[in-house]
C-alpha cells in the first residue's frame, strides 16, 4: 500500500475529530443513498445483518460483536422488531430472549445486501481499492489502540 503522506508535517493539525465526522458524513451519505432505496438505514442494515448471520443471538452477545452497549442496541432494535425484520423470542431460561431474523428480515437483507453491494463498489471506485485497504487497516488498528477494554462498553 502507497498512500502519499505529507512528509513536512510532523505534527497533526486540526482536529482529528471533526476530520472524521466530515469523512463519517459523506461515506454514510453515499451509502444511504443506496440503502434507503430498501426502506433501511445504514445502522438497521447493519444490525439485520448481523443478526441474519449470528442469530439466534441473546442481545448482550450481540451488543459485544457490535461495540455498543445493551442499551443502544435496545434503542436500535425497536424499529426492526416493530416492521416484522426481527423478532425477540424465548431464550434457554426464563430471563433470556433470544433476537432472530424473520423470514421477512431475511428477504430484506437479501436486497438490502445488493444495494451495499453497489455503495461499497462506489466507494471502492472513487477511492481506489488500495486506499480503501488502507483506510480499514488504520481503522482497525486506531480501534485496538483507542478499546476502552471490555467489548460492548462503549459509550455509543
Amino acid at each position: 500500500m502507497n498512500i502519499p503522506v505529507k512528509t513536512d508535517m510532523q505534527k497533526p493539525q486540526g482536529c482529528t475529530n471533526l476530520k472524521l465526522r466530515q469523512l463519517m458524513r459523506r461515506v454514510a451519505q453515499h451509502y444511504d443513498d443506496e440503502l434507503g432505496k430498501t426502506g433501511l438505514k445504514t445502522t438497521q442494515y447493519s444490525l439485520l445483518s448481523y443478526v441474519v448471520k449470528l442469530g439466534p443471538i441473546r442481545a448482550v452477545d450481540l451488543a459485544a460483536k457490535l461495540k455498543v452497549n445493551t442499551s443502544t442496541l435496545s434503542r436500535n432494535l425497536q424499529p426492526l422488531v416493530a416492521s416484522g425484520l426481527l423478532a425477540i423470542g424465548p431464550g434457554a431460561d426464563a430471563r433470556s430472549r433470544l433476537i432472530t431474523a424473520t423470514d421477512e428480515g431475511q428477504r430484506k437483507r437479501v436486497e438490502a445486501q445488493r444495494k451495499w453491494r453497489v455503495a461499497q463498489e462506489g466507494i471502492n471506485r472513487t477511492l481506489g481499492a488500495q486506499r480503501v485497504v488502507a483506510l480499514h487497516a488504520m481503522i482497525d488498528e486506531a480501534m485496538e489502540l483507542l478499546s476502552p477494554g471490555e467489548p460492548g462498553q462503549d459509550n455509543d
